[in-house]
């Protein structure tokens, strides 16, 4: 559908290199060039449009007085992952290519998204760590991210396991669908019988329920211990990619990120991926504001 007037932005529907986007710019001329936010919608990567998208792209323009690209990246199933962070890297590329154009300063592009668009978030600011070629990003807003596959028994999976909209179990399913494969491998998935002890071991470092502060952690649980089911882990080893998880990159990459907003909720089933990236990213020296909404829910 295309965009409705706007009394207060330009807004024009294009393709940067085959991706659709929609673009909001504001119409009173500025004395210098602007700030821009490239924005990626949640979803789960099968769900949602720039046009369900368009009052909170509106609403930041209009408050930031900034460019906003959204960027209507291809969804899944039609398109197989990783179709969706490749779109909306291609998207960012070439914004960041082309951005005077459209009277924004290259240097001043922050790259946002919620829940899985915070995930393309992470993995495009990831991929970009090494370009030397484009401008560098200047900041990146994750909205309560999904950012790893490996544990589904962390305590914000464990406190929010049945909450409505995105349960525990809602999340696998999801991701499986996301990833067209069968979900009937969910349960195992659950367990934790999809990741080799070795690789337990090597991201305990990153993603172990000790790491979460204690204030988050009561009535936790720590899960029963599980068996390797080898034919899940094959079937599954997308999971374990960082373009998937963002949580599993190496410390070389994650020390050279941009600053970092990280927005948790305390009723969602992915409020500790939020605290966890938050501590990897402090711990690389990495500036990192973060805000807990006590009261959210995902």
């Amino acid at each position: 559908l295309p965009a409705c007037r706007d009394s207060k932005l330009f807004i024009k529907d294009l393709h940067f290199d085959e991706v659709p986007v929609r673009i909001y710019l504001p119409r009173v001329p500025s004395a210098s060039k602007r700030r821009a936010v490239i924005f990626f919608h949640g979803g789960c990567g099968m769900f949602g449009s720039i046009r369900s998208y368009e009052r909170i792209c509106r609403y930041i323009a209009r408050k930031a007085d900034s460019v906003v690209v959204s960027v209507g990246y291809h969804l899944s199933p039609e398109r197989k992952y990783p179709a969706q962070t490749l779109d909306c890297l291609t998207a960012t590329v070439h914004f960041l290519k082309t951005a005077e154009n459209y009277g924004v300063d290259p240097d001043r592009i922050i790259v946002c998204g919620d829940s899985v668009g915070g995930t393309f978030t992470a993995s495009v600011c990831q991929e970009l760590v090494n370009r030397k070629d484009i401008p560098k990003i200047c900041a990146q807003v994750l909205i309560y991210p999904f950012l790893q596959a490996l544990n589904f028994n962390l305590p914000s999976h464990q406190k929010n396991a049945f909450i409505a909209f995105l349960s525990r179990e809602r999340t696998v399913h999801f991701i499986l669908k996301y990833l067209k494969k069968d979900c009937s491998m969910k349960e195992a998935i659950l367990a934790g019988s999809h990741v080799p002890e070795s690789m337990n071991l090597k991201y305990k470092k990153w993603i172990y329920p000790d790491l979460i502060p204690e204030i988050f952690k009561l009535g936790y649980k720590p899960p029963l211990p599980t068996s390797l089911l080898p034919q899940v882990h094959e079937e599954t080893k997308e999971l374990f990619e960082t373009r998937f998880s963002p949580l599993l990159a190496e410390d070389a990459v994650v020390c050279h990120l941009p600053d970092t907003c990280i927005i948790t909720c305390e009723h969602d089933v992915l409020r500790d991926d939020g605290l966890l990236y938050k501590k990897r990213l402090e711990d690389n020296n990495v500036k990192v504001t973060w805000h807990h909404m006590e009261e959210g829910f995902h």
